[in-house]
């Protein structure tokens, strides 16, 4: 019965621990996320109307290997 008692003591300890430590130590990570994620919009309609023709735009070749295998 004490044994009981002892684990689960520890085990609040634990949860409560953790629970501290997210409290904390957890707030600069998503301020980072949000002011780089404003950062990334862009303008479609100023864009059509600087490349009306889209012919004319260029071109960035990619070498995409997202699915190759090893052939072993």
């Amino acid at each position: 019965m004490r044994t009981h008692h002892a684990i689960g003591a520890v085990v609040a300890v634990i949860l409560i621990g953790a629970g501290v430590k997210l409290f904390f130590f957890s707030g600069p990570a998503a301020e980072a996320y949000v002011h780089t994620a404003k950062s990334d919009s862009m303008n479609v309609l100023q864009i059509q109307i600087d490349y009306p023709n889209i012919k004319n735009l260029s071109v960035q070749k990619m070498h995409d290997m997202t699915f190759v295998f090893d052939s072993d």
